[in-house]
């Protein structure tokens, strides 16, 4: 694979005699530092031939590349050295390069040794003494694999960090949520509806809106259901849980009070809308099949609906008021849906 980025190096040859002329060096001291300091970064130099590919000179850093000495790769080509699919590219990459008045940057993977590895190489085309087109190449290796090594592992360390945070959180949440939820119906526990509902009536009482309270309660069950003892009334309440979830939305609030009873905060709904959306929850309720053992366990309840303000003004009179009217609707025969009686002042 190989990826191509252009580097910025200038007029060569002119910049070269330039800083030789300037710093009054041979120019065999200047070269002998400048491949003592590549080598000290890990890096591996290499001068190729463009038409033959063959390698003119090489540092020893350069030759360990392929596993050799500077002696045995000197005067060979990549193709003695890599695998077929392998040499290709880079002779392209090299001639590409010796076009390029800048040269050019790019990445290689190798398969060296039996171990997949990685290199930036950057190059440029070495100036012809006349002046003509570059005959020679310069290769500047850098190994990457190390790096990319280190990159993947903090990758997945930080993966595995990000999960381990999401599983924390998500129990942190369960944990809570538990706290706040009965375990069998998945409603609200009484004390967290209560805040919910006191704070319903203080955010109506401030923008003058109203919002609806509706008591609920199991009507007595069938003698056969009765007979099946308590895991049928526990399958009768999961199943009242998962209807009471349904039908009610994210602003809303189910609670669970006691073994048969329920309650429902329906926010921002009035008397009418109240009325008619728990008539559709009892009628889901008289149909809604629960099976144990084989036999359908069906059950029923009854519903007492009531609205602030306008059957109560306080969190303890519309609380009274849900009641009242749930105590109408057992009254009547169970199976029913009753709303309080609307306050009339003078």
């Amino acid at each position: 694979m190989t990826e191509s980025s252009p580097i910025a190096t200038g007029a060569l040859a002119a910049r070269g005699l330039a800083l030789l002329s300037g710093l009054g060096l041979a120019e065999g001291t200047l070269l002998g530092g400048l491949l003592e300091l590549l080598d000290r970064l890990d890096l591996a130099v290499a001068v190729k031939d463009l038409s033959s590919g063959q390698y003119r000179h090489v540092t020893a850093r350069m030759a360990a590349l392929f596993g050799a000495s500077p002696q045995q790769l000197v005067g060979s080509t990549d193709a003695q050295w890599l695998e077929p699919a392998q040499w290709p590219p880079l002779r392209t990459a090299e001639q590409a390069a010796a076009a390029m008045p800048h040269g050019a940057l790019t990445e290689h993977r190798l398969d060296l040794a039996g171990q997949r590895r990685e290199f930036s190489v950057a190059r440029i085309g070495l100036p012809s003494p006349d002046a003509g087109a570059p005959r020679l190449v310069c290769c500047l290796w850098q190994e990457l694999t190390e790096q990319r090594a280190r990159d993947a592992r903090l990758q997945q360390a930080l993966v595995q960090i990000e999960q381990q945070q999401q599983a924390a959180e998500q129990v942190r949440r369960e944990a809570y949520d538990q706290a706040l939820r009965d375990g069998v119906t998945g409603l609200y526990q009484p004390a967290h509806f209560e805040d919910q509902l006191r704070r319903e009536v203080d955010l109506s009482s401030r923008e003058h809106r109203e919002f609806a309270l509706v008591s609920i309660a199991l009507d007595p069950p069938a003698e056969q259901v009765a007979a099946l003892g308590p895991a049928a009334h526990t399958r009768i309440l999961e199943a009242l849980g998962r209807l009471l979830r349904g039908n009610t939305r994210a602003m809303d609030a189910s609670c669970r009070i006691d073994d048969c009873r329920f309650a429902v905060l329906l926010s921002g709904v009035g008397l009418a809308t109240a009325h008619s959306r728990m008539e559709g929850l009892r009628r889901q309720c008289a149909t809604q099949i629960v099976v144990l053992d084989g036999q359908n366990i069906g059950f029923t309840v009854s519903m007492g609906v009531a609205s602030f303000p306008h059957t109560a003004h306080s969190q303890e009179a519309l609380l009274q008021a849900a009641d009242a009217a749930l105590a109408e609707a057992r009254k009547r025969g169970g199976n029913h849906v009753t709303l309080a009686s609307i306050r009339f002042e003078p």
